[in-house]
């Protein structure tokens, strides 16, 4: 299913509340049948730390980590401003952001072709070209309040190949519309004696990402976009007291926009309790939450005259953890990060009972929802200096991943487990190829030429780039020559955990079967290797990125069709260029 992505509290926010009044940074689903909605987590835009600079030429570069400290920038750098932190004797208003231009080639996919028209058997695209505008105002008073915001402006696709019928996936990529806008964040943050309150329109992401993403976190391949946004009352504390390593926080939350309910636009009515707890020091953090959330959607079955009311109800627990070392005897760190979570509630979104399955008006017992989903990381990195600063000059990791899979969506039962599209591995097979396979099928699925009524659920269907059903191991490298050049590399190995079944096949045509149309119990997807060149540039005022990244995904047998017919390698490419200011 696509996971019930759990609203909750991030490190940034829980670090806010560690400091106290002298520092408040803001923290921050698909089915084998269609799974329901997913809550978001904590997070407003991301505002890094840095000391005062003496120049503006110091303010936008990386700033060299104390001799036994650890920093996320030694694994991936990508020269993002850092923000002061607040001052208890100013006032200050600030405006950092980023501008992002990308093109991309890729391969041609095939996809299973719509009934009665063979001749759209290919996703269409072959490149395009897109672009966005990140904006983060804020308004700082001394150490006690903030105004903080967050805005995309312009966004979207600027020209290229128009894809054919993948209209149900979030971003369809079938228009050229460069002018898009998007309201992300807008919150007040006060810092008492007794902790942090936040209200307001917030973004989300805990512990590796997997399930709470806010879409503004790099990652070593990839680009990050959209993410959780609620509208949410918070508040973190330390009941020990300041400096403490134990954080509390409580929230509830409207959820305005996440990766299977939009409030705006389709009328998605998610609502969400929040609790977390993090222990935090220095060298290790570990961190737990629990999500409450109810979500409706009111729906038809023929017409006006008879309405009906989907619902879902879930509990989700989500526990993570990080930590570094020194290594001894050497000018570098050992790290590693862990997220485990389960997901256990009931639903009407999906009925199971396929013979059921186009006429939601008769009644069936509720679907049950049982998902699970993990990624661990470990890593060495050794680090370079000169008189300026300290970097990472070779880092070596491995990330293991898992997500449950769901071999029959017939059985009341749904056990599909999607990672966030945010938490990136690699840039083929999980981003294009099983995005645009589980979107096509959807489409089809709700083609009113096909079916009278689409099946409850169908529309949660795309994947999106999240990593579902599948368990990967991902070894990733990135080698700098010199402080503001990297080189990087990682090679993806994926297999189902279950039998890898259409669930537009299973409900609507009678048999499981992959998205191709093959055979459902061949579980290999393939071996994908990536490679990338990325440097920063430092002038006056903005640090400038330029770059390309490529993949190559050797396929299993997972996408076998009909005939036995393998799919074709796939390659992708992207030139990256941008800025940060």
């Amino acid at each position: 299913m696509r996971s019930i992505a759990a609203a909750t509290l991030t490190a940034a926010l829980l670090t806010a509340a560690t400091e106290g009044r002298a520092q408040a940074q803001p923290p921050s689903p698909a089915p084998a049948a269609p799974a329901p909605a997913a809550p978001p987590a904590v997070e407003a835009a991301p505002v890094e730390k840095a000391p005062p600079p003496a120049s503006v030429a110091a303010a936008q570069a990386p700033q060299p980590a104390a001799e036994d400290e650890w920093s996320d920038r030694l694994v991936i750098d990508t020269g993002r401003i850092e923000l002061r932190p607040p001052d208890k004797h100013a006032v200050r208003f600030t405006l950092h952001g980023e501008y992002q231009l990308r093109y991309r080639g890729q391969s041609d996919l095939r996809l299973q072709a719509p009934i009665g028209d063979a001749s759209i058997d290919k996703l269409g695209q072959n490149q395009l070209v897109t672009h966005w505008l990140r904006l983060n105002p804020r308004f700082q008073f001394r150490d006690n309040f903030a105004l903080v915001a967050q805005l995309d402006v312009p966004t979207g696709m600027v020209a290229g190949d128009r894809t054919q019928r993948v209209d149900a996936a979030r971003d369809p990529m079938n228009d050229p519309k460069w002018y898009g806008i998007k309201a992300r964040h807008l919150y007040f943050e006060w810092n008492t004696s007794i902790g942090t309150v936040r209200v307001g329109q917030q973004g989300s992401y805990w512990g590796t990402g997997i399930l709470a993403n806010d879409g503004d976190h790099p990652t070593l391949f990839g680009d990050y976009t959209n993410g959780a946004i609620t509208e949410r009352l918070l508040f973190a504390t330390q009941p020990a007291g300041k400096g403490t390593p134990l954080t509390l926080l409580f929230a509830g939350d409207m959820v305005l926009e996440d990766a299977t309910a939009r409030l705006l636009s389709d009328r998605d009515r998610a609502f969400q309790g929040v609790t977390a707890a993090m222990w935090r020091t220095k060298p290790a953090e570990l961190g737990v939450y629990g999500v409450v959330r109810h979500a409706e959607n009111d729906r038809t079955s023929t017409g006006p005259l008879t309405p009906f009311t989907e619902s879902l109800t879930v509990g989700v627990v989500d526990v993570t953890g990080k930590f570094n070392a020194r290594v001894p005897g050497a000018d570098a760190f050992a790290y590693g990060s862990f997220e485990v979570a389960s997901i256990v509630g009931s639903t009407n979104f999906v009925r199971g009972n396929c013979g059921r399955l186009l006429d939601p008006t008769k009644p069936a017992r509720d679907e049950k929802v049982r998902s699970f989903g993990a990624s661990a990381t470990i890593g060495a990195v050794h680090v370079g200096r000169d008189a300026n600063r300290r970097w990472g000059k070779a880092a070596l990791e491995v990330e293991w991943g898992y997500a449950s899979g769901d071999a029959d969506p017939c059985d009341g039962t749904t056990k599909r487990f999607v990672m966030d599209p945010n938490h990136n591995v690699g840039l083929v097979l999980f981003r294009h190829v099983m995005a645009w396979k589980t979107a096509r099928a959807a489409t089809i699925a709700q083609d009113p030429d096909l079916v009278g009524r689409s099946a409850p659920g169908v529309q949660l269907l795309p994947s999106n780039g999240g990593i579902f059903g599948a368990t990967y191991l991902n070894p990733r490298l990135v080698v700098r020559p010199r402080p503001w050049l990297d080189l990087k590399g990682g090679v993806l190995l994926a297999q189902t955990t279950a039998d890898l079944v259409d669930p537009y096949h299973a409900g609507a045509l009678g048999n499981l079967r992959n998205y191709d149309g093959g055979s459902s119990r061949l579980h290999d997807l393939g071996l994908e290797v990536d490679l990338g060149i990325e440097g920063r540039i430092e002038v006056p005022g903005v640090v400038i990125n330029v770059g390309a990244e490529g993949g190559a995904l050797f396929p299993g047998h997972a996408f076998d069709d009909a005939g036995g017919h393998r799919l074709p390698n796939q390659y992708l490419g992207n030139l990256r260029a941008g800025l940060h200011f």
